[in-house]
Parts: structure tokens; C-alpha cells; sequence
């Protein structure tokens, strides 16, 4: 009896050492192995597509996936970000400039607009008072957060190599996915018996709703700005653009990119494409996100406002850039299952419903 405790003992403690073994040797890739399984199942529809209408074997579909992932995902980000340091204080020196310049005081034709002309310049020449009274305030603070933040875009590079990382491991992902996916079933059934399709298809559902809110929105919000910018005028729009897509993946948004281009294009002498871009950020960049984010997210599960904002700042602080996708995903995990176990689903009445 004695001995059959010392052997389990000793089992245990073998399964322990090479678990930790394990951890220790996986740990550098941690976030690129989380990332690679994040982005091949929600992608997992694409590949079957390919196999299906293509009938491409695993091995080509696989390949054609990571190819069109590194072009959809890796080339905007290069092309994007600021190849110099000197792009970045080029784009400083902007920026400042028309924080120093402020808004300009109303052109003579808005007081000739016929019964609200006179109210609405009044209001104008008032607003463009006060904030410029506000910027000049905080004048000496934006030079440090705008050349930091910047300066951070630059790290992109890094962040696409981790990318590269990912879309290798997740080539094996595609390719052995459903193995890899039978397994995990066979372990969440030993581990949570009866209840472990439910949470298969909860997590499932919120891993998706969550990726696609996130990143559908950043995207959207990017290329409209790219193209708002570009119209306008404005210098660098495809780095300003990325900039945007970045902000997107906050609640904050991009409202911080399209509004200081817009009055630096009032600054500048350039009033009527000023008005333009602030319309157009308003009712079409801005506007998108009220529209695209609560659709994606709404065909998976409801994740909370603030656990959004922990998620993308904690996830950036613990894994870089892609914890910017990583910490929401998680946090939506833990949420949507503590939510599952505090209801006690049962799994049969789910799927009677």
C-alpha cells in the first residue's frame, strides 16, 4: 500500500517536472502560439472553403492560408509604419505646429450666411477661443505623448516577426487541426464531463465575436481615415492611417488622428477640406464603429465595456502588440465560462433551445 503511494507520488511529481519542462521551453512563444491558434480558428471556415470548392489537399490549403493571412495582415503593417526616425519627427513637427497654430477664427463668409450666419460665427470664433486656450495648456504634454507613441510604431517591426512566428505555427495548426481540436474535446470531456460541448461552443462563439468586433473595426476605421486623409491632402495618410487602425483597437478610437489632421488642415489655409475631413471623421469613420463593432461582437458573446479596455491595455503591457487582440480574447473566455458555471447551464436544455 505504502509503496503503490510513493510510485503515484512519484508519478506525479515525473508529470509535474516535464510539464514545467514544457512550460519553461514554450514560454518565448507563448503569445505567438496563442496568437497562431486565435487566428486559424477564426479563420477555420476560409480553410474548409478552400478545401471544399478548391479541393486543395491540407497541406495546399494550409499554405494558401498563411499567404493570404501574411498579405492580409503583415503587408498594411509594412507599409504603414514609419520606415525612419525621421519620418516620425517629421510627423511631429506637423502635428505640434497645429497645436501651436490653433483653430482659426471664422472666415467672413459664415457671417454672411443669411439668418444664422452671425450665431454661427459668433460660436465658431468662441469654440475655436476656448480650445485654443485648452491646447495651448496642454501644449507642453503633447510633444512627449505624441513623440512616445510614435516612436512605439516603430517597434512594429518586432511585432511582425512575432507575426511571421505565428503564421508558422499556425500552418502546422491548419494543417493538424482537426487531430489537435478531437484531443482537446477528449481532454475538456474528462475534465468537465457533460458540460464540455456547451463550453466548447461558448468559447468558440466568443473567441470569434471578439476578433472579428475588434479587428473587423480597426480595419474599417483605417481604411476609411487612409481614404479621408488622402483626399484631403493630408501628408502620410497610409502612417497616420495605420496610426488610426492601432487607436481603433481602443475604445478611444480614431477620433485622435482625424481631428488634429482636420484642423491642421484649417491652419493651413485649407478651411474648406478641413470641414470636410471633421464632417467626414464625424458621420463616417467615427460613425462606423457604433455600426461594425456591436454587429461582430453581437454574433458571439457580449463582452463588458471596461473588461475591453483591461483586455487591450493589459494584454499590450503582458504580450506587446499582439496582446492587443490576445487580452480581450481572454478576458471574453474567462467571462462568457464564469458566466456558463455561475447560470449551471445544462448542456441538454441549451441544445434543446
Amino acid at each position: 500500500m505504502v509503496s503503490m503511494i510513493a510510485e503515484r507520488i512519484l508519478m506525479g511529481l515525473l508529470l509535474g517536472g516535464v510539464a514545467v519542462g514544457c512550460i519553461l521551453v514554450l514560454y518565448p512563444f507563448l503569445s505567438a502560439l496563442l496568437w497562431a491558434g486565435i487566428l486559424v480558428y477564426t479563420t477555420w471556415p476560409v480553410y474548409e472553403l478552400l478545401r471544399e470548392r478548391l479541393r486543395l489537399n491540407r497541406v495546399s490549403a494550409a499554405s494558401a492560408m498563411v499567404a493570404l493571412t501574411a498579405v492580409v495582415l503583415v503587408l498594411p503593417i509594412a507599409v504603414a509604419a514609419p520606415s525612419s526616425a525621421d519620418d516620425v519627427s517629421n510627423l511631429r513637427h506637423i502635428v505640434m505646429g497645429a497645436l501651436r497654430a490653433g483653430l482659426p477664427s471664422a472666415p467672413p463668409w459664415v457671417f454672411d450666411i443669411p439668418l444664422v450666419g452671425h450665431t454661427f460665427g459668433g460660436l465658431w470664433d468662441r469654440w475655436a477661443a476656448d480650445i485654443s486656450v485648452m491646447l495651448e495648456a496642454l501644449r507642453p504634454y503633447f510633444g512627449i505623448v505624441l513623440e512616445n507613441g510614435l516612436s512605439l510604431l516603430l517597434g512594429i517591426a518586432n511585432g511582425v516577426l512575432m507575426f511571421l512566428l505565428a503564421l508558422f505555427a499556425g500552418f502546422f495548426f491548419y494543417v493538424y487541426g482537426e487531430p489537435i481540436a478531437e484531443r482537446l474535446r477528449l481532454i475538456l470531456h474528462r475534465i468537465a464531463g457533460v458540460q464540455a460541448d456547451r463550453l466548447i461552443t461558448v468559447t468558440g462563439a466568443t473567441v470569434r465575436g471578439v476578433v472579428y468586433g475588434i479587428l473587423g473595426t480597426a480595419v474599417v476605421q483605417g481604411l476609411l481615415t487612409a481614404f479621408g486623409l488622402w483626399i484631403s491632402g493630408v501628408p502620410r495618410p497610409l502612417l497616420l492611417a495605420g496610426v488610426a487602425g492601432v487607436l481603433a483597437l481602443l475604445p478611444i478610437g480614431a477620433p485622435l488622428v482625424w481631428i488634429p489632421a482636420a484642423i491642421w488642415l484649417m491652419t493651413s489655409g485649407h478651411l474648406g477640406w478641413g470641414i470636410f475631413l471633421g464632417t467626414y471623421g464625424l458621420v463616417a469613420i467615427s460613425g462606423s464603429d457604433s455600426l461594425i463593432r456591436p454587429w461582430f461582437i453581437a454574433r458571439g458573446a457580449q463582452l463588458p465595456f471596461l473588461l475591453t479596455v483591461l483586455g487591450v491595455l493589459g494584454g499590450a503591457l503582458s504580450f506587446g502588440l499582439l496582446g492587443i487582440f490576445l487580452g480581450p480574447v481572454l478576458l471574453g473566455i474567462a467571462f462568457t465560462l464564469v458566466n456558463e458555471w455561475a447560470r449551471g447551464t445544462d448542456p441538454r436544455a441549451a441544445a434543446d433551445e
